[in-house]
């Protein structure tokens, strides 16, 4: 019944052993409580079978994914069992999320793109979050300042959000030529996604070059580096390794411009029917798989910064100095008022809700120093 092969399995499984009696990991959200039980006998089969989908091939991303369903069936004693299709297997990311929206797949992790979470954009402000810790503060499921505006995106369109699974910061990578100023973005076909934050911070930082722009979906970047379709992505330590990007690019700067985190999400009439204590059960389940995947995901970053580097891949470290020069090229607060002011004053009327999430991030980001 599961997707996912045996040898895969069994240490995902032995994890999980581990996870139940443990409490909290470094540099992740605060765990809520210790009580993770159900009642209810699986012994008759379980009360509510389910799917869960996610359409990219991440490597770490994918196993604390399938970890987070294993929690759900052993924190509810088997009154839900939770079968994970990663790596594709149900659809795309647009096939994926229409089948949750839907109710016709249950669960799913995905990039909350403006064209179908109008409020996404707020996930992944650029020049905010650039590192685990601070993310930790900002996504923490249990008050963090982007959890709770992104719960109401989620809601707008029919989901419930329930946790974020990161991947880290983004640097740029590409085969024209190492990138230590903007002006070096000329001459380069970049490419991009849906998520119009970014796409308006790489034009404003390409303002006054020739820098071309071309939305390519996620899944399709490998053929398109390799055939020179485009010649640079935003991009992150461990996709560079786990998904060869580094076989395809020549350079790569660790910008550190914008934070990937995806969010893992359940149809909102499906959750809103089940009762209370499973939907504790979900909540623990949510923190605990979170900082599984805090602590997964920061062990796979220094080995992936080694084997780019071992691949030849030429890598620049910018000095503060010369990264701040990106930022101001960006004109972030142009972008806020242009793309994150409309729709939280239409959600959240009178509040100034776009400046206090702003001092919100701007205290975590002072009071955590910018690192890998």
């Amino acid at each position: 019944m599961r997707k996912q092969t045996l040898f895969r399995l069994v240490p995902l499984l032995c994890l999980v052993c581990l996870l139940v009696g443990s409490t909290t990991v470094g540099c992740a959200p605060a765990t809520g409580g210790s009580d993770t039980g159900a009642g209810g006998n699986a012994a008759s089969g379980p009360e509510y079978t389910w799917r869960f989908g996610y359409p990219e091939s991440m490597t770490t991303r994918n196993d604390s994914l399938e970890m987070f369903t294993h929690l759900i069936e052993s924190y509810s004693n088997g009154r839900i069992a939770v079968d994970y299709f990663g790596n594709g297997v149900l659809g795309s990311h647009a096939e994926i999320f229409d089948a949750v929206q839907a109710g016709d797949v249950e669960m799913g992790c995905f990039a909350p793109y403006v064209d179908i979470v109008p409020g996404g954009m707020l996930n992944w402000m650029n020049w905010t979050v650039s590192n685990f810790r601070q993310a930790a503060v900002a996504y923490n499921p249990n008050g963090g300042v982007v959890f709770n505006v992104m719960t109401e995106a989620w809601h707008e369109v029919g989901f419930k959000l329930l946790w974020s699974a990161p991947q880290g910061a983004y640097g740029i990578a590409n085969s024209k030529n190492p990138l230590k100023t903007p002006a070096d973005f000329d001459g380069w076909k970049f490419r991009v996604s849906g998520s119009l934050g970014f796409v308006k911070t790489m034009e404003n930082m390409g303002r006054g070059t020739s820098l071309q722009l071309e939305t390519i979906p996620w899944a399709d970047l490998y053929q398109a580096l390799q055939t020179g379709v485009v010649d640079g992505c935003w991009d992150i330590w461990p996709s560079l390794v786990q998904e060869r990007h580094f076989e395809v690019i020549k350079y790569y700067t660790p910008l550190n411009f914008g934070w990937d985190t995806n969010n893992v999400v359940i149809n909102e009439e499906l959750w809103n029917t089940l009762p209370a204590d499973l939907q504790e059960v979900i909540k623990v389940a949510s923190i605990k798989a979170e900082e599984q995947n805090y602590e997964a995901i920061q062990r796979a970053t220094l080995p992936a910064i080694q084997a780019v580097q071992d691949a030849g891949v030429e890598i620049y470290w910018m000095t503060d100095q010369e990264r701040a020069a990106f930022r101001e090229a960006a004109n972030m607060p142009a972008i806020w008022k242009e793309l994150c002011e409309p729709w939280l004053n239409a959600h959240y009327p009178g509040q100034n809700m776009s400046q206090k999430i702003q001092d919100e991030l701007a205290r975590i980001v002072a009071e955590t120093p910018s690192a890998i």
